[in-house]
């Protein structure tokens, strides 16, 4: 039976000394066209640790969510959370007032690291076979 893990667990399930899993399941907030992913911060690292450990990794989405208008990742809006968040701790700022903060809510999976493929309700298809699927079934996408 492959094993359950809470998102900050992630990194820690594919380590060594650890049964390494048969395969990474994520979700995803955006879809490209190419199949580049956006999703919670963090994914990004576990697909390279996939990729590292040559566990498959997989990204569920609702077709709803993959927007064949984005040509790639890059081109997909990246929410960024307070700066707050990050420089203060129960209202006292631990960081000078003046520092800069980059706090992405986001992080984008390059195609090339979905290595089991893109999980939609129409079946699952290699990051580059995702295109032409969308195209075939008339999707939207969009926000």
């Amino acid at each position: 039976m492959a094993p359950v893990a809470r998102s900050r667990a992630r990194g820690a399930v594919t380590q060594p000394a650890r049964a390494v899993p048969p395969a990474v399941v994520v979700g995803a907030d955006r879809v490209a066209a190419n199949g580049d992913t956006a999703n919670k911060i963090g994914t990004y690292q576990l697909a390279v640790a996939a990729r590292h450990h040559r566990v498959p990794f997989y990204v569920a989405a609702p077709s709803a969510s993959c927007d064949p208008a984005l040509p790639h990742g890059g081109a997909i809006a990246i929410e960024e959370r307070p700066a707050r968040e990050l420089t203060h701790l129960q209202g006292l700022c631990l960081a000078p007032p003046d520092i800069e903060v980059w706090n992405p809510a986001f992080d984008v999976t390059p195609h090339e690291l979905i290595t089991g493929g893109i999980i939609t309700e129409w079946g699952v298809f290699a990051p580059g076979e995702l295109r032409q699927a969308l195209a075939e079934r008339g999707a939207a996408g969009g926000p």
